[in-house]
Formats: structure tokens, C-alpha cells, sequence
């Protein structure tokens, strides 16, 4: 719902007329949309989870972490956490105030958002590659898991410094980046239908390109909160 401006209306003035946290009451809908998103890797992860643990094969490719398993299961429940969590910091109203939701979730949100891109790396580096993977898929894995390692070191820099705005948008790109399996299940299936699951080029293609949809549409939530706070 969007929300005129009153002449001499301060910005604070602005957020309480659009509504519950300043965002209108649009802005509940997007931890579903978000949860909903993060539920395609949350499924595969717990199907992954069921295998290592000695239920039936259902996901073959799983097998490559049988020797070593903790990296993916560290994966898996910390990403869980991280998609969940990091949902709901996306609504204004819950920001508000010292002892806030958004204050408390910081606490258990960064270090599973490390776990994140740390274990993913460390499965692009060690573990076997999956049918369908090549070298330019690992470069990519390592220079998107590297940059949400960056992203989160540089988040909590600025929330040392204090500077909240860009603690924010760090957060927000690197959220972006660790729920982007969600977006890549749904951009790899043009190219499974027409060239095969395995094939490198449209695998690589498709999932470079849902990272960079999701750090664009990133992009657009840090633009659109500068414009409010002017």
C-alpha cells in the first residue's frame, strides 16, 4: 500500500501511517514467500539427512558424503536456520527496540549464515563433484560461497561500528546469496528439460544466474529502505 507524503511528515511519521512496521501489511507476507522459497533446499537437505543417517537411498548423488558427513549436515541445519530466521528480519516492526527480535535472531543468524558458506565451500573444495558439476560450476561455487563470507565479515564490521543501514544491507545481500538454492531448483529446469540434468553449460548458466537474481533483487530491498530513511 503505498503511502503519499505529507508535506513536513518526517520519515518516522511516514512508516507508522504505511502501517505495521512501516512496510504496510504486505510486509507479513514476506517471511512465507521467503519460507516457502527456502522449502525446496530444506526438503532436499532433510532427504539428504535421512540417507546419511541409514534410511533409504533416495538421493544418490548423497552418497559422496558418506565418508565425511559432517560438512553437509552442518550445511543443511544451519541453512535451515538461516533461511527461517533470516525471513522474518525482513519486517520492520520487529527491528524496533533494544531488546527487539531482530537483536536476538542477529545473535543465532550470523554464525549459522558462516556455517552456511564456510560448509558449502568446503563441499565444493573436498567432496566428489555431483553428476552435472564441472570446474566452472566450482569456480562459480567458490566465488559466490567466498563473497557470502565477505558479506557476513563485512555485516559484522559495520554492526561494530554501529553503523546499522550497512550492517543491513551486508545481511541482506548475504541472505540473498544463502537462500539462492531455492531459486536455483526452479532456474534449473529449463535447461534439465531441454538438455538433460547433467549437462555443465545450462547448469552453471542457470545457477550463476539465480545468484545473480537473487543479489539483484537485494539490491532493489537496500535501494528501496535508503529511499524511506531519506
Amino acid at each position: 500500500m503505498a503511502v503519499s507524503r505529507i508535506p513536513g511528515q518526517t520519515a518516522p511519521a511516514r512508516a507508522a501511517t504505511a502501517g505495521p512496521g512501516g512496510g504496510g501489511r504486505w510486509i507479513w507476507l514476506v517471511p512465507p514467500a521467503l519460507i516457502l522459497l527456502t522449502s525446496i533446499p530444506i526438503t532436499t537437505g532433510a532427504l539428504r539427512l535421512t540417507q546419511l543417517s541409514g534410511g533409504p537411498a533416495i538421493m544418490p548423488e548423497a552418497a559422496r558424503f558418506t565418508e565425511f558427513p559432517l560438512p553437509v549436515i552442518a550445511h543443511i541445519v544451519a541453512g535451515v536456520v538461516f533461511g527461517v530466521v533470516g525471513a522474518f528480519q525482513f519486517v520492520p516492526a520487529l527491528r524496533r527496540g533494544r531488546r527487539s527480535w531482530h537483536r536476538a535472531a542477529g545473535y543465532v543468524l550470523i554464525p549459522a549464515g558462516f556455517v552456511v558458506a564456510l560448509s558449502a565451500l568446503w563441499m565444493a573444495t573436498f567432496s566428489d563433484l555431483p553428476p552435472g558439476d564441472g570446474p566452472a560450476l566450482l569456480v562459480v561455487r567458490w566465488i559466490f560461497g567466498g563473497f557470502m563470507v565477505v558479506t557476513l565479515a563485512l555485516a559484522v564490521r559495520a554492526l561494530v561500528q554501529r553503523r546499522y543501514a550497512v550492517h543491513g544491507a551486508w545481511m541482506t545481500r548475504a541472505y540473498a546469496l544463502g537462500v539462492a538454492a531455492g531459486t536455483q531448483a526452479f532456474a534449473l529446469i529449463p535447461g534439465s528439460l531441454i538438455y538433460g540434468s547433467d549437462d555443465q553449460t545450462s547448469r552453471v548458466v542457470a545457477m550463476t544466474a539465480a545468484w545473480l537474481v537473487n543479489l539483484a533483487v537485494a539490491e532493489l530491498v537496500i535501494r528501496r529502505r535508503r529511499r524511506a530513511r531519506a
